[in-house]
């Protein structure tokens, strides 16, 4: 009897481990104000769940739902607490974050979920003529803290001056504080638009990346191809597609 127990315990003790094994992980998504690709509804700088929008929000919700996977979504300030929320909590994810060689290893990605043209922007009326990074040296540029494209310049030996909120950057150029916008396209150009600004002239395209959702290492590498095979079932079937022309 007392083997019988054991062996009924046993028994026990494996299904309930097996059904833990077998039950998915939800995933605690961030993001931050990142327009067209994700942002609060209100463009205030914390929002939840369906009180978030943009073309990566709705791509990355589909591709969670057809992947059967739990998760919640979260929009927070500023960028580098999501990014290091992301980088240390075993759990999470961040999007959309530029794939750059140097972030390669500190994360399991999924994507490419948009494209992010690097751009030098400046007004309509600015007689500003170049070809390349260095001779931007002799301007003032502004770029947003912490994002990839302030980083690049950064490391290409330039200054900018950094802002907490890329918006501020608008309202810095159209009113002469900064001769030059560093920012990605077709982000920069919503945003001011957003901000009822048009007219701002493309001056330089620097450099370009893609866009993805990036996972904390210690996601399951089942999991990541699921939503890369959800993603791929979206662009085939036109859904990705379709998500980019509600916004575009």
């Amino acid at each position: 009897m007392f083997k019988s127990t054991l062996l009924a315990m046993a028994a026990s003790l494996s299904l309930l481990c097996g059904a833990a094994q077998a039950a998915p992980e939800q995933i605690n998504l961030l993001t931050e104000n990142f327009p067209p690709y994700n942002m609060a509804v209100d463009g205030k700088n914390y929002a939840r769940d369906e009180n978030i929008q943009g073309i990566a929000a709705d791509i990355v919700r589909e591709m969670f739902q057809r992947a059967g996977i739990d998760y919640t979504l979260t929009l927070r300030f500023p960028w580098e607490r999501v990014y290091k929320m992301a980088l240390e909590t075993p759990g999470y994810g961040v999007f959309v974050m530029a794939r750059l060689p140097e972030r390669e290893a500190l994360f399991k990605w999924v994507g490419p979920i948009g494209p992010d043209d690097w751009v030098l922007l400046a007004r309509a009326d600015s007689p500003i003529d170049i070809t390349s990074l260095e001779q931007a040296r002799r301007y003032d540029i502004g770029a947003y803290k912490g994002d990839a494209i302030a980083e690049h310049l950064a490391a290409q030996g330039l200054e900018p001056s950094l802002a907490l909120r890329d918006q501020t950057n608008v309202e810095k150029l159209q009113n002469g504080e900064i001769d030059l916008w560093a920012t990605g396209d077709p982000a920069g150009r919503y945003l001011a638009k957003q901000q009822g600004v048009t007219g701002f002239k493309r001056v330089l395209r620097f450099d370009d990346a893609q866009l993805f959702l990036a996972l904390n290492k210690q996601t399951a590498d089942e999991t990541v191809a699921k939503l890369q095979a959800a993603l791929e079932q979206m662009r085939s079937d036109g859904t990705v597609e379709a998500i980019n022309g509600r916004y575009l």
